[in-house]
């Protein structure tokens, strides 16, 4: 389309006017006729089927049905209070029933005047009736019973104006018919033809104006490649031009350090993902390029071992590294870990977080100037200005969703050449989402638990099981094992977490009294040192049961724990479940994680709780969860308007995203800089895209 045409205000549009010109920016986010073209229809009605209320034999799916009104009236009164409108056809009568909007949807319907009605029957005592049905009044040239017809999302207060989904297709016919010649290609003739896309201005009218199902395919495929390509070839060309501009240190040697930990250090055999992993890691070292790789890999799977791994690769290569985490606990957790690693062997290793003493900062401060310290882990206070290293040649970021993007750029201006950058995450990332959200990364994945981890068996009980469940922990103490109890933080009612928490902890303290059990609790209410204090108890097995909430999600490794109970499962993600579930299992010994639900479930919620009871895989999970919620709650509120898909959807078009990622690839490697004259309008409308959006692609 052209620019002049694209950007014209909405109020301009015929039939729209200031009023509903208003609503469109105000309520749907409309401005100008391109916004209105790219608000893509969420659905189609089959307007060429017609049903009969005899046929209405199911509630499973909706229907379609001409219809005379015959009555209307508003029953109950108050909060109960309805609107009832009695309808029928030739075959039988059925009552259309409105909850809400009562004032303004009476006076639409009229007795005796014929109506297309839509929507999904609901049987009440052996009757069925449509509750909020879409429904228009039949004129002699409004109704057309054929094609498919588009349904818009709307607003309740833009729908009152004018602007219901009939609304707002009568505003994009009126657009089509104005864009014939106004939409320019934007892909080469190549691509198009390999593929066999739709023209673009087709794709555009048949997809708000779809005659069959079969160019109603068409379009969507085309318009969605389309989205996903750009998107792809932004990504891809700002990693080319990323490694083309930074040079990396380059880490030649695999030296003594790293030799002799990896043959006589490693208390157990590497998994043969760990050893691809490191493979793949060395390669990027050895290659003079500046690495930013994301290393995915499920809850023990053994990633804080790799990136010790690859620090000592930077030591060997005369250079210090150091590992962020997000939290004191964690940074606290991998200290120890990586501490016990390298006892034997003279590395200098510290840990700098907001608790640590200025004195103790001090001798930090010396030894990372003078060199003496190899590795430095700590939380946030690493990015302090005052924390400067002699040869900063490897920083690793666990969990790096957590942190800004300022905040991990300080990183890199620890050293004049900046250090390479190893991102992990134990959040399995979908596919289509890490080709997406990480598209400038390359990625890692540790595919496959250490050897002798037996799976986690999940149970799924209802609060009538609760004293089979304590059974259930009481012989498994009485085995010399130790129990989580996990209880859900809603920030909103903080209050009332803490009394379920509390109640919680009392059903238990009766339960388990003293002095035969010892319990622990950590909640958000207390300071960082009674946490911390509370959690090393249960570390060190002085207690046997850790009443808690949320805040052990991440950072806690007690192999003797071997029970996870969850309460209230249902109030927790797919990512929160799976994350909770993994620090049990850690040891020998089989574990087990029990969700604990009362009988009320959403669909949503019964299929969160029946995927966690079905798999241990994170991949899996992470699949569902990413259908369920989509991308935007998935990457969380700082990232959630990076994917600003209009029409593509990760979760279910992820052949289009590699097909689309395949050509961009393609492309890019004929064409590094997009400049050949068969490229020319894929240059000019990625160029006007980069313009419009800011620059989110950079991870580290």
């Amino acid at each position: 389309m052209s620019q002049p045409l694209l950007a014209t205000p909405i109020e301009y549009l015929k039939g729209v006017g200031p009023k509903k010109g208003e609503l469109f920016k105000s309520e749907l986010r409309i401005y100008t006729y391109g916004q209105l073209l790219h608000f893509f229809p969420f659905r189609y009605i089959d307007r060429s089927q017609l049903n009969k209320i005899k046929d209405i034999h199911s509630d499973e799916k909706a229907v379609q049905l001409k219809v005379v009104v015959t009555n209307i009236s508003e029953v109950g009164a108050g909060r109960a209070k309805r609107l009832s409108v009695i309808v029928q056809d030739s075959t039988g009568m059925l009552e259309l029933i409105f909850f809400k909007g009562i004032k303004w949807l009476k006076p639409k319907f009229k007795i005796g005047r014929e109506y297309l009605v839509y929507g999904k029957p609901t049987k009440y005592r052996s009757q069925y009736n449509i509750a909020h049905p879409e429904f228009e009044e039949i004129t002699n040239d409004n109704i057309k019973l054929t094609g498919l017809q588009p349904v818009y999302h709307s607003t309740e207060k833009a729908t009152k104006g004018g602007l219901n989904s009939k609304g707002v297709e009568r505003a994009i016919q009126q657009l089509l018919h104005q864009i014939p010649r106004h939409i320019p290609e934007v892909l080469s003739n190549e691509i198009i033809s390999d593929l066999n896309l739709a023209e673009r201005e087709v794709a555009f009218i048949n997809i708000h104006q779809p005659k069959s199902y079969q160019e109603l395919k068409k379009a969507s495929f085309r318009l969605k490649f389309e989205e996903f390509f750009f998107l792809q070839l932004r990504l891809i060309k700002q990693k080319l031009a990323k490694e083309k501009a930074i040079k990396g240190h380059l880490f030649e040697a695999v030296g003594d350090l790293f030799n002799e930990f990896y043959s006589n250090h490693i208390p157990f055999e590497l998994t043969n993902a760990q050893k691809r992993v490191v493979k793949e890691i060395r390669r990027d070292l050895g290659s003079n390029k500046h690495m930013n790789r994301l290393l995915q890999g499920d809850v023990g799977s053994g990633k804080t071992l790799v990136s010790l791994l690859v620090m000592l690769l930077a030591i060997d290569n005369g250079f210090q590294a150091c590992l962020m985490a997000p939290t004191e606990i964690l940074a606290t957790q991998h200290f120890f870990t990586i501490q016990e690693f390298l006892k034997d062997l003279s590395v200098g290793v510290m840990l700098l977080t907001g608790s640590t003493k200025k004195s103790e900062r001090e001798i930090i401060h010396a030894k990372l100037q003078s060199g003496e310290l190899h590795i430095l882990i700590g939380t946030h206070a690493l990015l302090e200005d005052v924390v400067q290293f002699k040869n900063l040649g490897l920083t690793v970021i666990d969990e790096q969703h957590r942190f800004g993007v300022k905040q991990r750029a300080k990183l890199w201006k620890k050293n004049t050449i900046p250090p390479h950058v190893l991102v992990m995450t134990a959040t399995p990332i979908p596919r289509t989402l890490a080709m997406t959200l990480y598209g400038d990364l390359d990625i890692s994945i540790i595919d496959e638990l250490p050897p002798g981890r037996k799976p986690i068996k999940t149970l799924h009980k209802y609060d009538k099981h609760r004293l089979s469940v304590f059974g259930f922990m009481e012989k498994q103490i009485a085995e010399g094992r130790q129990v989580y109890v996990v209880y859900p933080l809603i920030e909103e009612s903080e209050a009332l977490d803490f009394k379920d928490l509390m109640d919680g902890y009392e059903s238990l303290s009766r339960r388990f009294p003293l002095p035969k059990y010892k319990i622990s609790v950590v909640h958000g209410k207390m300071k960082a040192q009674d946490k911390e204090h509370e959690m090393q108890r249960f570390a060190k097995g002085e207690t046997q049961i850790l009443v808690a909430t949320t805040v052990i999600e991440v950072g806690v490794n007690v192999p003797n724990a071997s029970v996870m109970v969850i309460e209230s499962a249902n109030k927790f993600g797919l990512s929160q479940l799976h994350q909770l579930r993994g620090r049990v299992g850690r040891g020998a010994n089989q574990s087990y994680c029990v969700l604990m639900t009362d009988y009320k479930l959403s669909q949503d919620a019964k299929t969160r709780i029946e995927t966690m009871v079905k798999t241990n895989d994170g991949f899996e999970i992470a699949e569902v969860d990413l259908k369920l919620r989509g991308p935007g709650d998935i990457l969380g509120t700082q990232q959630s308007g990076v994917l600003d898909l209009k029409i593509a959807d990760l979760a279910k078009d992820n052949l289009i995203l590699s097909s689309a990622r395949n050509k961009a690839q393609e492309l890019l490697s004929d064409d590094p800089e997009i400049a050949n004259e068969e490229n020319r309008m894929i240059r000019v409308h990625l160029s006007s895209l980069i313009k419009r959006k800011p620059n989110w692609g950079r991870i580290s």
